[in-house]
């Protein structure tokens, strides 16, 4: 028999558009001669709808959708993901439908109690196995965290399963896939099982679901991998419930896949929540540049608009590269010179600035540029309606390197949990495929030029060094001694910069929505107090 993986784009919350896509993905996969279809997980509802869940019109409402998804079902089955509601108690549920009836309906086992899912909050977890009959195989379900644990797949194999179906909306961070395969090779290496996954693709608020379902074998081998961060209907074919080897999509560099979320998050917020546009900063420097590019990648130029402005420390270079990159891309570019509005602040402010210490007064100053920009760009974006995308990425973000109402203003933070160090390679990843970024820009030493011959690394230790030191103390949470000790960082670096992540706790929280590309993203999963007096030395 066949059986169709639908790696369907849903939207949270829009049940009528998210069931036209499964029946039309259905149809599609009865037209290619499948059997089965199988969801991700949710995908009636979307993933994750976080509160919409404790709202009895919308549980109500996901039950009527149900009702109304299983009367368009008619020849090849569907197995789909949805939100279950049972004697007062709902459920993270997948359902069996045929013919227009529910023939059987699993619930979750294991639910996620990750800071970006928190289905706990939700849901009931089950506590039994199901198993249901296609043309002679017999199938296993299990919802994403099942497949790592060990007791659902084990249980199916004991009702008799031939094969383990496994829904999920597991969302990508860099070596996510490895870690999923890794998993499903556990479950069969124990039950001999083999293994369907289909995964959730979209951007979802801070979360990316970047696809790349896939079959194994019961010996573990991959038989079966399809496009990640892009819909598809991936076909399975199987030969008494085992997949035989078909589609293997190519592998990516760990730079293409990021690159792809950063489009795809974006694309999505904004096409999602009816953004006409989107405006940035464009400053002449790397991470602008980059934003700039995954914009135009995600959006087209014309959704884009770029803005230009210079200060009286803005190099001659910074505007011949922004006009350059702006031409390139095809935006709409406008330059807006801030001086004229630096002066009207410092001459109201001279009186209060007075007796202040110079070093003050210069913090200041800098402050107040940024802060000018970001007035300029909100009042554009008011006008326009389109969003302003900050450009600041996690290095600066981590230590506070960052101006509150200035640089960190915006809608949309594109590169919020992308290191400094990984942008660049980002841009040499863009510029591979057409080169659209200036050498210049990717060879100058980073600087905020917010005053005279101004560099990060003034204020800031190197970024190698800096961006070490954050993924380890952020992601890995490893202590000061335990930095210094694994990392052969000098001791003084990682105080420095622990201290900073500390005191800069108040301005991460202030930051836009961004997408979360590592394993420890700077949004929900970074739940550090703001008030505490706790020290680590």
């Amino acid at each position: 028999m066949k059986l169709a993986i639908a790696q369907i784009n849903c939207t949270v919350g829009d049940l009528d558009g998210n069931l036209r896509r499964i029946l039309d993905f259905t149809r599609q996969a009865e037209g290619a001669g499948a059997r089965l279809v199988v969801t991700p997980e949710l995908a009636l509802s979307g993933y994750p709808p976080e509160d919409l869940l404790l709202r009895d019109g919308f549980r109500l409402a996901c039950r009527d959708a149900l009702i109304r998804l299983a009367r368009g079902v008619h020849g090849t089955a569907l197995l789909v993901g949805h939100p279950h509601l049972l004697d007062g108690r709902l459920y993270n549920a997948a359902s069996v439908i045929r013919e227009g009836r529910i023939l059987a309906t699993y619930f979750k086992n294991h639910l996620s109690g990750h800071a970006s899912l928190d289905e706990r909050r939700y849901f009931e977890p089950g506590a039994d196995p199901c198993v249901f009959e296609l043309d002679g195989v017999r199938f296993g379900i299990a919802i994403c965290q099942d497949i790592w644990q060990r007791d659902v797949a084990a249980r199916v194999r004991a009702e008799g399963a031939q094969a383990l179906v496994v829904l999920n909306a597991s969302p990508y961070h860099t070596g996510k896939l490895m870690l999923r395969q890794q998993a499903a090779r556990q479950r069969i290496e124990e039950t001999g099982l083999p293994i369907v996954y289909a995964n959730l693709v979209g951007g979802q608020d801070e979360l990316v679901f970047d696809g790349a379902s896939f079959a194994m074998d019961s010996h573990g081998d991959v038989t079966h991998l399809f496009g990640a961060f892009t819909e598809t209907l991936g076909l399975v074919e199987l030969h008494h419930g085992a997949p035989v080897t078909g589609a293997i999509a190519a592998p990516q560099s760990p730079e293409a896949d990021v690159y792809q979320a950063l489009c795809l998050g974006l694309g999505d917020y904004v096409r999602k929540n009816g953004i006409p546009g989107v405006l940035l900063g464009l400053s002449g420097g790397v991470d602008s540049a980059l934003v700039l590019a995954v914009a135009v990648d995600a959006l087209g130029p014309e959704r884009v608009e770029a803005v230009m402005m210079p200060s009286p420390f803005t190099a001659d270079i910074s505007f011949q590269d922004a006009r350059a990159m702006a031409r390139t891309f095809g935006v709409r570019y406008r330059e807006l010179p801030i001086q004229p509005l630096l002066a009207a602040f410092t001459e109201t402010l001279s009186a209060a600035w007075a007796g202040s210490p110079a070093t003050a007064a210069d913090i200041v100053l800098e402050n107040l540029q940024a802060r000018i920009r970001g007035t300029l760009l909100m009042a554009l974006s008011n006008r326009r309606g389109a969003i302003v995308l900050t450009t600041g990425n996690k290095s600066e973000t981590a230590v506070g390197y960052c101006t509150l109402y200035g640089d960190m203003a915006g809608g949309f933070a594109v590169l919020k949990d992308v290191p400094k160090t990984l942008v660049y390679r980002l841009c040499r990843h863009r510029n591979a495929l057409s080169e659209v970024i200036p050498e210049r820009v990717l060879a100058r030493a980073p600087s905020a030029e917010l005053r005279p011959e101004q560099t990060d690394q003034d204020s800031l230790p190197p970024y190698d060094v800096l961006d070490g030191i954050v993924e380890a103390y952020v992601e890995r949470s490893l202590s000061v001694p335990q930095i210094v000790s694994m990392e052969h960082f000098e001791e003084t670096d990682v105080r420095r910069v622990v201290r900073l992540i500390r005191l800069s706790e108040h301005k991460r929280r202030q930051s836009p929505p961004g997408p979360r590309v590592t394993s420890q993203g700077f949004g929900r999963d970074w739940r550090h107090p703001i008030t505490s007096g706790y020290r680590e030395f």
